[in-house]
């Protein structure tokens, strides 16, 4: 597919000296080729912008994991303490 598409630019750019619109026609597809191509990941610099994104949404997705660890421990260890204390309450002290 890149290939045919890089193909087809070639011959625009070719037929760009009959007619200027061709010209044109290419640099749209040059241009869309290339901001495509560094929004899929595939750009010119390691660290783009989408690599950065995708690692933003995983510090926030751990760190909202996290908290919801941190929060929820808490209450359930609260609860069982409890629920062990009343059971042994029931059962006529320690064991």
């Amino acid at each position: 597919m890149l290939v045919l598409l890089l193909v087809l630019i070639v011959v625009m750019f070719a037929l760009g000296f009959h007619s200027p619109v061709w010209w044109l026609i290419a640099g749209v597809l040059v241009f869309g080729v290339a901001r495509n191509s560094r929004d899929r990941g595939g750009g010119w610099g390691r660290g783009s912008r989408s690599d950065l994104g995708e690692y933003r949404d995983y510090q926030d997705r751990r760190h909202r994991q996290e908290q919801w660890d941190r929060r929820y421990r808490r209450q359930h260890r609260a609860r069982w303490r409890r629920e062990d204390r009343r059971d042994s309450q029931r059962h006529g002290g320690d064991g």
